[in-house]
């Protein structure tokens, strides 16, 4: 199992950084070339999300991004280190305000329709998400 980690601060301009480093990961795992789009639209949402936590909570801690490389299979987890919890009356500053969650919610809404397999882990001291997909067997040169 290979696995490139990325960390960067967490800007709306490294974001772009994050889709190119992943596509090119995902191409080098034998992901379909057809789906190199998608993978590069997906992590670019599941970044800006973490990038816009960040900002949101004040937290100057970077975005982390995992690209594994297993047997059958190409996955990326992005993960952020802003409370998932519950917003209501009360709220802590930096708290989400109803535009901010409907935008979150949008952003995911985008990346699982762009991946068929996507796992959301949230929760009070961070969240992730991981995508993941199928990888081509490695061609076997025939002699």
């Amino acid at each position: 199992m290979a696995t490139v980690e990325l960390r960067f601060s967490a800007l709306p301009e490294h974001v772009r950084t994050a889709r190119l480093v992943a596509a090119a990961v995902a191409r080098r795992a034998g992901v379909d070339e057809a789906v190199l789009d998608e993978v590069r639209l997906a992590v670019g949402e599941a970044c800006s999300r973490a990038v816009g936590l960040h900002q949101i909570g004040g937290i100057s801690a970077p975005v982390k991004v995992m690209l594994i490389e297993e047997e059958k299979q190409f996955s990326i987890e992005v993960g952020d280190e802003a409370a998932h919890a519950p917003h209501g009356p009360g709220d802590s500053p930096g708290a989400m305000d109803e535009a901010e969650a409907e935008e979150d919610e949008m952003g995911l809404a985008v990346i699982s329709g762009l991946v068929d397999d996507v796992q959301v882990s949230a929760g009070e001291h961070g969240g992730s998400i991981k995508m993941t997909w199928p990888t081509a067997p490695p061609a076997v040169a025939l002699s």
